[in-house]
């Protein structure tokens, strides 16, 4: 298991400081009932020598939505939220290292919904530059919260309690991650990404009314498909169909395209080659300014450090 990070700075009650000194109190709505919703983002570093942030604006989009179904105050701007992303990037970012944020509103203060104050939070943390290896996966016996229970669109960290108790599942049976499926026994997502098929020449992926995450890079990805003339279907995808897929890769802004190599010890022996010459296409697109990533530049090294 990969040693946890811990960086030196954190961006925290609107500006960057120590670590250490992020507090909240147990008894704030964030801790008592862990009320919070969050956005991952990834910065890659460009061919020019700037730092580019993927979908930044839509992730700002989802990230509000988010918080209006949970009833949140959201009140930080796009432009605030931007030079935010890039003050804590440019403090913790690497030349050898791209970089991934975690971006969570916290509930301060507030009780039942009444006086409520929420905070912004940004964690940066170190990843490779390499792509993702192929991993094994299972199919996890939890399942996926239904829209009327807890909506899988929040991107909320109750909504990945699941995804904890499956991948502790997943690891006591060997496996590196584990798909959940939805109330109706098909495939959902997994704890932290979402699930991408090919059978007869044909892309794959749950729609969100599957119990899906409305998933920016799996956007991407359909784009990048359909440019290519690569059909792409957003349907049901029963559990067996995992055993039987051509080709199978995990879509999200942390795993990237994450190629499968098996799922419950049935090898993914397909000769397609879609997925794979998608992922080369995706992270061509995510470091060469390919307008579709909408990436949110910045040279760190042009800017004045006032």
């Amino acid at each position: 298991m990969a040693k946890l990070q811990k960086p030196e700075f954190i961006y925290f009650e609107r500006q960057i400081r120590p670590w250490d000194d992020a507090k909240i109190h147990v008894s704030a709505e964030a801790v008592f009932r862990g009320l919070n919703c969050f956005e991952g983002l990834k910065a890659y570093w460009q061919n020019d020598g700037s730092m580019g942030v993927v979908s930044l604006q839509r992730h700002y989009e989802r990230f509000k939505r988010s918080a209006k179904l949970l009833r949140m105050p959201f009140d930080y701007s796009w432009e605030e939220f931007e030079d935010a992303v890039h003050g804590i990037i440019k403090a913790l970012c690497r030349p050898e290292n791209n970089i991934w944020v975690r971006a969570t509103l916290y509930m301060m203060e507030g009780h039942w919904g009444e006086d409520q104050r929420t905070d912004l939070c940004l964690q940066a943390f170190q990843t490779s530059t390499d792509r993702p290896e192929p991993i094994t996966i299972g199919v996890s016996t939890w399942k996926r919260a239904e829209d009327n229970m807890l909506p899988p669109r929040i991107k909320t960290s109750s909504n990945y309690q699941v995804a904890r108790m499956a991948k502790i599942e997943g690891r006591e049976r060997g496996f590196s991650e584990m798909v959940i499926l939805n109330s109706k026994d098909r495939v959902a997502e997994t704890g932290g990404s979402c699930v991408l098929i090919v059978r007869d020449g044909v892309v794959a992926t749950p729609p969100a009314s599957e119990g899906v995450l409305e998933s920016i890079t799996v956007d991407l990805v359909e784009a990048l498909a359909r440019e290519r003339g690569i059909p792409f279907e957003r349907r049901p995808i029963d559990r067996t169909e995992l055993h039987i897929a051509e080709e199978i890769a995990l879509a999200g802004t942390l795993s990237e395209l994450t190629p499968v190599s098996a799922v419950d010890d049935y090898p993914v022996e397909g000769n397609s080659r879609i997925l794979s010459d998608l992922t080369d296409a995706y992270f061509e697109m995510v470091t060469e300014g390919h307008p579709m990533a909408g990436l949110s530049c910045r040279n760190y090294q042009d800017e004045s450090d006032t």
